[in-house]
């Protein structure tokens, strides 16, 4: 079954739960109740009572009474007033909210009201005339399908979480409860999400990250902004080193920008509007008003603007790993992958408009390069402008802007999809998503076409005739947010990074703690050094089982025990983790042989042992 032939099902199962909902919380509030990628929720409101798991089962239990009962969806239209007038009377407040609003803005907030919940519209130019209503057994509601036919087609379906949810997304609105379900078309599939949902879990990076010690969080500092530990560092460092080496390679020159900047510089480049997560921040000595940076593109137009440029000069490529602030809601801080300061390997392109495609299809391979050293798949969403007046510039240039992309996606053979909508307010992206180990996509890399703040800034080139010409910019990030690539890649590989990546490469465990042995260990760790590794020594006086178990459970690539033997024989018997390709080697290996085989695959960025 095709997503879009889930939406009837999964839509279904949101009324279903709303109808068990009023069943055993007659007083329920409800707001609205969409369809989501896996499944369904339903926001409501039920006063001065907090909803538990146990109440989840229960209203399972209570769902598919409802599904057994395969109680018709029958669907009728209601003139906008008498429609007013239900919601009253049902004592349906947000419902009421939500019918006022678009009477009062007739057709031309339909789309902002919840396309799934406002029903069929029957309209003139600019008039909302009639909304539909479904009715499944009692329960009645405000909505524009699609549904099945009845109930009893819903069955492969579980409830998973109750959290709570702004009214509308508005902090100054009420909190409701969310109620989340997941829904397919076959057991089978239901059991292979959740199954899914449980390996997710066991991988959770904020759970690995605290086992492998790779970052932590402080409430004197304040949510969203988390501390990364030196071995937590040492990881991200070297994913950043990764990246700008590929840009360098292609180009891209370093440079830096500051943390704050007054607000007149993002009011000029339209951000200011586009972007209210922003942080504020007050001058004790001048009137000016600054801000903590939250995106770098408009500082790196002002090194552009510095000097006169020729069209000899172009393209200019910057790029900064920068750190960057919005002020996230704290209800959607999550760890890694939504936080407050996030840094990004970002970098943009100043170049003349027949230098666009090359410089794009250069972007594209480094990101292939980035992903397939990773071991992740990517695929593309072309995102491109839709018809609403969000968008700054003029139509033709974005035309222009979303063909020249989709001729790229095309002779690059990605695996693309148009999605209109989702562009940035100043041009076309092309959106890179990986898919993790568990088959779930995230979007990560992004390039975008920008015809709009080289006109804002007024940037130039002297051409080749003496004329003043527009560069076209070009955006890009490699691995995006470094924190959120980070929650992505720790779930991927469960923590166990690959030897160029893993904060510690080999575990040194001695037999005895004898001077001898503590002397060969450290001489071990001074000539793996010497070839780049990252290597370390457990001499505690615990058994070398224990030993060899907490290495383990920080998943180091690779453990040795040392003791006479090794010390006579200069060689190791190397304990290989359990995820690579190979098991534990039978026989000893020469220490140096062994060091210089681990440099190489760390040199090398490879995703198994060779050993």
């Amino acid at each position: 079954m095709s997503e879009t032939e889930l939406v009837p099902l999964r839509h279904s199962l949101a009324h279903i739960l709303a109808t068990a909902i009023q069943k055993s919380w007659p007083n329920a509030k409800f707001g609205i109740g969409p369809t989501t990628e896996n499944g369904f929720y339903y926001d409501i409101k039920i006063p001065d009572y907090t909803l538990t798991d146990d109440d989840l089962a229960k209203l399972e239990v209570e769902m598919r009474q409802i599904i057994k009962a395969n109680l018709a969806f029958e669907q009728y239209d209601l003139p906008i007033d008498e429609a007013i007038s239900w919601a009253k009377d049902n004592n349906q407040p947000y419902k009421e909210e939500l019918l006022n609003d678009l009477k009062r803005a007739g057709t031309t907030l339909a789309n902002d009201l919840n396309p799934e919940e406002m029903g069929t519209i029957s309209e003139t130019a600019s008039k909302v005339d009639k909304v539909s209503f479904y009715k499944d057994g009692d329960f009645v509601d405000l909505c524009r399908g699609p549904h099945l036919s009845s109930t009893g087609g819903a069955k492969y379906f579980k409830l998973v979480r109750v959290s709570g949810a702004y009214w509308r997304g508005d902090i100054n609105k009420d909190q409701l409860q969310r109620v989340y379900g997941v829904a397919f078309a076959t057991e089978g599939e239901l059991n292979e999400y959740l199954n899914n949902q449980q390996m997710a879990k066991e991988r959770d990076h904020r759970k690995l990250g605290q086992e492998l010690d790779l970052f932590v969080h402080s409430d004197l500092i304040g949510s969203g902004l988390p501390l990364f530990t030196p071995r937590g560092t040492i990881l991200r460092n070297q994913l950043i080193a990764f990246s700008e080496e590929l840009q360098i390679a292609a180009g891209y020159e370093e440079v830096w920008s500051p943390h704050i900047t007054k607000v007149e510089l993002y009011k000029k480049s339209g951000h200011y509007d586009k972007y209210p997560e922003r942080f504020e921040v007050k001058s004790i000595e001048s009137d000016d008003e600054f801000m903590l940076k939250p995106m770098n593109c408009p500082h790196v137009a002002q090194i552009y603007a510095s000097q006169p440029r020729s069209y000899r000069d172009l393209p200019q490529r910057y790029m900064e790993t920068a750190t960057l602030y919005r002020d996230e809601k704290s209800g959607e801080i999550h760890g890694l992958s939504r936080v407050r300061a996030f840094t990004q390997d970002d970098a943009h392109a100043f170049v003349r408009h027949d230098q666009i495609e090359d410089e794009i299809r250069s972007i594209i391979g480094i990101i292939k390069k980035m992903y397939l050293v990773l071991d992740m798949p990517l695929s593309v969403d072309l995102s491109f402008r839709d018809n609403t007046d969000r968008y700054f510039g003029d139509v033709s240039q974005w035309n222009e802007a979303e063909g020249i992309i989709e001729r790229i996606a095309k002779e690059e053979e990605l695996d693309y999809q148009i999605v209109k909508g989702e562009a940035a307010f100043y041009g076309p992206k092309i959106d890179i998503h990986v898919r993790d180990a568990l088959g779930r996509k995230w979007q990560c890399a992004t390039v975008q076409l920008d015809y709009v703040q080289p006109e804002r800034f007024s940037l130039g080139y002297i051409d080749k005739d003496g004329s003043i010409k527009r560069p076209a910019m070009i955006h890009k990030a490699i691995l995006g947010s470094i924190e959120r690539f980070l929650s992505v890649y720790i779930e991927h590989t469960a923590g166990k990074f690959p030897v160029w990546l893993s904060p510690e490469q080999i575990r040194i465990a001695t037999l005895n703690q004898e001077e001898a042995t503590l002397k060969y260990a450290e001489d071990l760790v001074s000539r793996g050094k010497k070839l780049g590794l990252r290597l370390s020594i457990d001499a505690d006086n615990d058994s070398v089982g224990k030993k060899i178990r907490q290495a383990e459970m920080l998943k180091v690539p690779y453990v040795v025990v040392v003791g006479p033997k090794e010390i006579d024989s200069d060689s190791v018997v190397p304990r290989i983790r359990s995820d690579m390709l190979v098991q534990e080697r039978k026989e000893p290996m020469a220490v140096d042989e062994f060091l210089k085989t681990v440099a190489n695959e760390a040199k090398s960025r490879v995703i198994h042992s060779s050993l």
